[in-house]
């Protein structure tokens, strides 16, 4: 009996353990999901609705999209006859239009969309017409006719970059796959401190900048936020900050980049000939002086104002072929000479801003090459244009300093994230 009862008592001890021990022992069981009012369980509920795939504002499932581009010669007839448009509605449509979009501007391999109902004979629903990256026209067919311009939506990124100069500043940006606008943007802003003509193996740069993008392709010019460049060793900062009177450039100091007339006459080009007492005429095969700094560039490339002024002469000479003097101030006077042509709106008296255009780089004149030669007078006497010392614009004020240190320390730290080795390793494969 004692020992009957003595297992009956283990048993009993047993199976309260595991009772007491069960809900650590086994996985938990999740009881279904029902609502206090009798509504259908949750794991019977229908997945959510798929949201329509849109397209121009246009909801697309079901419909038959066909993506073209304009070719040669075609309009907006021809365009619309090959869908089975009739000429009532190309008519009706191109009425529409006035105002809003001339139809008769529709350029050449520019991108056009048509979405077409799935019947019998797919008939055109609307016609989409890109005539920018940016922009579209929609034809709208259906219903009332009617035609509408809008804008697409636009992200803005944000970038980096960093290289080392082997050869130009121009051949590593381009190595980096970075726009020629951003290497004549950056040399811009330092054009004062550094001679990019002069530049060291070696040198480094690195730039943060924002892009503007439309469906993932990137749209207008890049805007530099941050710059940085060791040249011979030297460190140079370049930090955007806006102290109330507009975005400007100015060092760790706070000092600013900017001066009254810019470096270069022409987007950042290269020089074949500089100011001399002394150089060997390349059409008269004589020694004489030369007076100016040649910039060789494209024909026809734009030539820039260095800065605000009036124009006094506007003219052809038989030595300095089309050119252009410009008055700055009671100091300065800038010249641009053997120019392919001079600027329609460009004439005596005519006032001009830094950075407008004046005319086209050719060789009028007594020149054997495109480019510009650009001359620099202080105080009525001409001087070397590369070695002008402007004072700077104003700097950073009092009232601003904290709040741009600020801002200072933020952009220096990001550029110091940035790795040379990567831009290393892209040009490396490039060359390779």
């Amino acid at each position: 009996m004692k020992k009957k009862h003595i297992v009956i008592g283990t048993a009993i001890l047993i199976i309260t353990a595991l009772i007491c021990t069960a809900p650590y022992l086994l996985p938990l069981e999740v009881e279904p999901a029902f609502s206090s009012n009798n509504e259908t369980p949750a794991d019977t509920l229908s997945a959510p609705l798929a949201e329509p795939e849109m397209l121009y504002g246009f909801e697309i499932d079901g419909l038959i999209v066909i993506e073209e581009k304009v070719r040669r010669n075609q309009t907006l007839s021809t365009i619309l006859a090959k869908y089975n448009v009739d000429y009532e509605t190309i008519y009706g449509l191109s009425e529409a239009s006035k105002g809003i979009f001339d139809v008769r501007k529709m350029v050449t391999n520019r991108k056009i969309t048509f979405i077409l109902n799935p019947d019998s004979i797919q008939t055109l629903r609307a016609m989409v017409y890109e005539p920018s990256d940016v922009e579209y026209v929609i034809f709208n067919l259906e219903d009332t006719l009617h035609v509408e311009k809008k804008v697409k939506e636009t992200k803005r990124i944000q970038r980096f970059a960093a290289g080392i100069i082997h050869s130009s500043l121009a051949v590593t940006m381009d190595n980096l796959n970075l726009s020629p606008q951003l290497t004549n943007d950056f040399a811009d802003i330092f054009a004062w401190q550094i001679d990019f003509f002069h530049l060291y193996p070696d040198d480094k740069f690195k730039v943060f900048f924002e892009e503007e993008t439309v469906d993932g392709h990137i749209v207008g010019n890049a805007a530099i936020k941050g710059a940085y460049f060791q040249h011979a060793g030297n460190d140079y900062y370049a930090i955007y900050y806006d102290q109330g009177s507009g975005f400007d450039f100015f060092d760790e100091e706070g000092n600013s980049l900017r001066k009254a007339l810019l470096r270069y006459p022409v987007k950042f080009s290269r020089i074949s000939s500089r100011y001399s007492g002394r150089r060997f005429h390349p059409v008269l095969k004589r020694w004489k002086a030369h007076r100016g700094t040649d910039f060789v560039a494209p024909i026809g490339t734009p030539i820039r104002s260095v800065g605000d002024g009036i124009i006094l002469e506007a003219r052809y000479h038989q030595f300095n072929g089309n050119y252009v003097k410009v008055k700055h101030n009671g100091n300065y006077i800038t010249g641009y000479l053997h120019m392919l042509k001079i600027a329609s709106v460009i004439r005596p008296g005519t006032k001009v801003k830094q950075g407008q255009v004046i005319g086209y780089v050719g060789n009028t004149g007594l020149a054997n090459g495109n480019h510009v030669c650009f001359r620099f007078w202080k105080n009525g006497v001409q001087i070397d244009a590369m070695k002008v010392h402007l004072p700077p614009s104003e700097p950073i004020k009092k009232e601003k300093i904290i709040d741009f240190n600020t801002h200072r320390d933020i952009l220096l730290a990001a550029l110091d994230t940035i790795s040379y080795m990567e831009a290393e390793l892209l040009l490396t494969r490039k060359e390779q």
